[in-house]
């Protein structure tokens, strides 16, 4: 009865979104295509030209998301782990990315990006990055302005890295090493670059609006084929990975708050890079995606700290932390289309449910979702996608839809982007984690757990006392 009284608070935005809805006008503001890969000896009307500037930004916003993994997300992961599996958490970070930046110059950016007419993934021209060197460049949205094709390469891995480490926290302490690297490799061969494909590139199949009568889904940095993909996959995994030795009888709580703290500060941070970058261009538009990053991540995290008060009668560290990702995550896919005053309710809204799900549903469901990563993440991101249908509302503070399409049609394209991610996500996460149990095995022995996985995986402790 508290936490309804706690929420009821929160509820109140929603009303906005439906007076919002009401008072929708046919808006005329266009969203520009995904890049395409635009060949030295190509012919057009339109002189290409190449901006010092928006290449200097792509640069430090490529930085910014590599800083978000290591430390960023290694430190938030490991501070709340016990101290015994400190290091396993950040060598699962270091590791997933050192992986992922290989695969994606072989062949990831290839079936992401390579140029295929194919709605579902991107083909085999670009393998080894065949065809691309110093002079080839990636059209931005801006008609005529280009930036090195290597520059969107090495910003697009950044994402194709953080995604598969998000997943790691579903299962944080009671996973082998092994079956780590091996799911990840899959992981992303199969569910993320066909995903980052079909929202990203110019042929894919939610790009184009094929999967709603042609009314392309929204999703700026990431909502879907981060967020969603990832947190989905760790719902999956923290059932059939199983619980932790001792859930519910042993002292679990974060190791280092301090850590975390720090962690969730440096996301932050990098998210700059995450939300403004996927801009392309150093413009109004990364302006406009840089406030939202700010708004809404303030709004969400002034909303858990709230809550948490009012349910539990104190505001903790972890619950503000978790406020701020839970507001990073929902702008994501906004962070291009929404006004910043529409972020922070959309925010707020976010965090709410958020908190719902992780101090509520969570544990009358059982599962043991060890750092939250769907709680946060997986739902996070779903309300963040369905949102900016909202929230693009140009009555709302938004950039608009494109002529003809209502707010009607446009959520109804952001819910079908989401029902198919967490369709093939789900499905196939499930089935890449009993290939590896069969290959490697999915847990270690009980007493290397309850050991911690510092000693037994990597033969080191992160602490001596």
């Amino acid at each position: 009865m508290r936490l309804l009284k706690t929420l009821s608070a929160a509820a109140l935005l929603s009303p906005l979104a439906t007076l919002a809805a009401l008072a929708q006008e046919a808006a005329t503001t266009g969203i520009a295509p995904a890049p395409e890969t635009v060949t030295p000896d190509a012919a057009a009307a339109v002189v290409d030209t190449m901006n010092k500037g928006d290449v200097a930004w792509m640069l430090v916003s490529t930085v910014l998301v590599l800083f978000m993994i290591l430390p960023g997300l290694g430190l938030f992961y490991g501070g709340l782990v016990r101290a015994k599996n400190m290091l396993s958490v950040l060598m699962q970070c270091v590791t997933i990315t050192a992986v992922v930046v290989i695969i994606y110059v072989l062949y990831g950016y290839s079936f992401a990006f390579g140029g295929s007419t194919s709605a579902f993934w991107g083909g085999t021209g670009k393998m080894f990055l065949a065809g691309i060197t110093k002079d080839t460049m990636a059209a931005t949205f801006t008609k005529g302005v280009v930036i090195p094709e290597y520059v969107f390469i090495a910003f697009q891995m950044t994402f194709a890295c953080i995604t598969p480490a998000l997943i790691v926290g579903a299962f944080a302490e009671r996973i082998k090493f092994s079956a780590v690297v091996l799911f990840t490799i899959l992981w992303v061969t199969i569910v993320y670059f066909p995903v980052a494909h079909m929202v990203w590139d110019a042929n894919g199949l939610i790009f184009l609006g094929q999967h709603a009568g042609g009314v392309a889904a929204l999703d700026f940095a990431g909502g879907t084929v981060v967020h969603i993909n990832a947190g989905i996959a760790a719902l999956v995994g923290s059932f059939l990975v199983g619980k932790r030795a001792g859930l519910g009888r042993d002292n679990m709580a974060p190791h280092s708050m301090t850590l975390t703290m720090v962690g969730a500060s440096i996301l932050w941070v990098g998210w700059f890079g995450f939300n403004a970058g996927s801009n392309l261009e150093a413009n109004g538009g990364a302006a406009l995606a840089m406030i939202n990053t700010f708004t809404a991540t303030a709004g969400a995290a002034v909303a858990w700290v709230i809550i948490e008060a009012m349910a539990r009668g104190k505001a903790s560290m972890l619950g503000a932390v978790s406020g701020i990702v839970a507001g990073l995550v929902a702008v994501t896919p906004a962070a291009g289309a929404v006004g910043p005053i529409g972020a922070i309710v959309l925010g707020a809204i976010a965090s709410a449910l958020c908190y719902v799900f992780v101090a509520v549903i969570k544990p009358r469901a059982g599962y043991d979702d060890s750092l939250d990563v769907f709680g946060i993440h997986g739902v996070g991101g779903i309300v963040g996608a369905i949102g900016t249908g909202v929230f693009a509302s140009a009555s709302l503070g938004g950039g608009g839809y494109l002529e003809g399409v209502t707010m009607g049609a446009q959520v109804y394209s952001q819910v079908v982007a989401v029902l198919i991610t967490v369709v093939y996500s789900g499905v196939v996460s499930a089935i890449l984690y009993k290939i590896v149990d069969v290959v490697v095995g999915l847990r270690p022995t009980m007493e290397a757990e309850r050991e911690g996985l510092d000693l037994t995986s990597h033969g080191e402790v992160a602490y001596h006392s």
